[in-house]
């Protein structure tokens, strides 16, 4: 994923920066970047990987150096970012959020048809922001230019372009997928992914930007220079998984929308199948908590956490990039509160079940502590397709997904043609499926939020929320 903030001020710009970029380091763990814009100075860049240290202690001597009165940061899980650009248009710092699943036809229809070149990263990948820059270029105005390349991008791209004015251009994908929120004070603007940055530097809330609308920002104002499409299908997951417990996306606020959704699933299982008899409901940190904290309210079970996540040295539950050593990580991570687990009935509550791997992890990590029983509730519905539109979910086969796995071991191929009956719990297909994944991984019982149950728990129009990975709309 990722993550950007900017700001554009009447004074020194870069330390509301640094600290807003920072509230988005969740959202990635690869590259971090920081550009800033004086008169004396112009532009200036830095770029530092994240990996095994945060954005914060790897920018908190730059920041001494940085000189401007606009800056823009962002945290990246792709390329480094952002880049300096001198074209036609200027010199200019960009960076984005988002994928292009399109790149290599691109980058090759660029140097076919232009005889020019990339700088060229390790597998002669080019960096997505490079390549949105060659696009860009390609037009007379940078409204016409991010047009061009959001018509052309196949994916999910969102920008923030510091320009050597010293304005900020800010651009949200085509459909609204991933957020972009301005804020303001008294003494200018900034454009951030997650509201709660801004709100604690002391900026008050604009406004959401619109799908596909781009706007010029100054300390002076903002000005709508592309006027927003009419459909948006902002990313679902954000409420359920990867936005921030404080963060509010169209109004709409991710942990009271998540303990709606924990209601929703204890009101679910006490019609449909009863709610088991167990000591405790917990939820699997972090992202599982709140909706763990709402099936509790509701089924009037106590609240519970058995284990808790060891995050000083490890804050970040995809940390490090290497699967393998993610999985041993995960492992040492959980610290057992054995008279919460030993001899109890637990429910435990996650914010999805993708692979099944780390989750396969935990219950044996339980089981060995001494649970009695483990029952699971995933506050959405089985996961069937891989996101074609931004890194969650993003698998190298689809097969890596637990319920796809589960269907083919059922049906073979044919399972494939009934994935509306698959996630359906009521169903034989549906209950089969689940039945299927609890003798996997060790469940005593195992249910999925439905996907309406998912939308009405984050509050706003259906039709406004993207829900490829479940049922393959577009």
């Amino acid at each position: 994923m990722g993550g950007f903030f900017g700001v554009t001020s009447r004074h020194n710009a870069v330390f509301d920066v640094f600290f807003g970029t920072d509230y988005h380091s969740h959202l990635g763990t690869r590259r971090g970047g920081m550009a800033a814009w004086s008169q004396e100075e112009g532009l200036q860049r830095e770029i530092h990987n994240i990996e095994n240290s945060p954005f914060r202690t790897k920018f908190e001597n730059d920041i001494l150096d940085l000189k401007g009165v606009s800056c823009i940061g962002c945290i990246s899980d792709t390329d480094p970012q952002p880049l300096l650009i001198r074209s036609h248009l200027g010199v200019y710092a960009i960076s984005m959020v988002g994928i292009i699943r399109n790149q290599e036809a691109l980058a090759d229809r660029f140097l076919d048809a232009t005889y020019g070149h990339f700088e060229a990263m390790g597998g002669g990948r080019v960096n997505q922001c490079e390549l949105v820059a060659a696009l860009i270029n390609q037009q007379r105005t940078f409204e016409d230019g991010i047009r061009f390349a959001q018509e052309k991008i196949e994916g999910t791209v969102s920008l923030l372009i510091l320009t050597d004015r010293g304005e900020i251009i800010a651009a949200r994908d085509r459909m609204g997928r991933l957020p972009i929120i301005i804020g303001k004070n008294e003494d200018g603007y900034c454009v951030s992914f997650e509201s709660f940055a801004f709100e604690k530097l002391g900026y008050s809330y604009v406004r959401d930007m619109g799908p596909a609308e781009i706007v010029r920002i100054t300390a002076d104002g903002c000005e709508t220079i592309g006027k927003a499409g009419e459909r948006m299908k902002i990313c679902t997951f954000l409420w359920t998984y990867y936005g921030y417990p404080n963060s509010r996306y169209e109004g709409a606020t991710v942990e009271t929308s998540r303990g709606r959704n924990g209601r929703l699933m204890a009101k679910y299982d006490r019609a449909h199948n009863g709610i088991p008899d167990v000591d405790y409901v917990c939820g699997v940190p972090d992202s599982g908590t709140a909706h763990a904290i709402g099936y509790a309210n509701e089924s009037d079970i106590d609240f519970a956490r058995p284990f808790i996540k060891y995050t000083p040295t490890w804050p970040r539950s995809f940390m490090p990039t290497r699967q393998e050593i993610r999985n041993q990580v995960a492992k040492m991570k959980l610290i057992p509160v054995h008279e919460l687990i030993d001899g109890k009935k637990l429910l435990f509550v996650d914010d999805s079940i993708v692979r099944g791997t780390q989750l396969a992890g935990t219950v044996d990590f339980l089981r060995n502590n001494g649970a009695k029983e483990l029952h699971m509730r995933s506050a959405c519905p089985p996961i069937m397709y891989g996101c074609k539109y931004l890194n969650f979910s993003r698998s190298t086969s689809e097969m890596e997904l637990i319920a796809r796995r589960t269907m083919k071991a059922l049906e073979g191929e044919e399972g494939f043609d009934h994935a509306d009956e698959y996630v359906d719990g009521t169903t034989s297909r549906g209950k089969a499926l689940r039945q299927h994944i609890c003798k996997t991984l060790k469940f005593d019982s195992l249910e999925y939020q439905t996907l309406d149950g998912t939308l009405s728990a984050i509050g706003i129009d259906k039709c406004k929320l993207c829900t490829y990975c479940w049922n393959g709309e577009e």
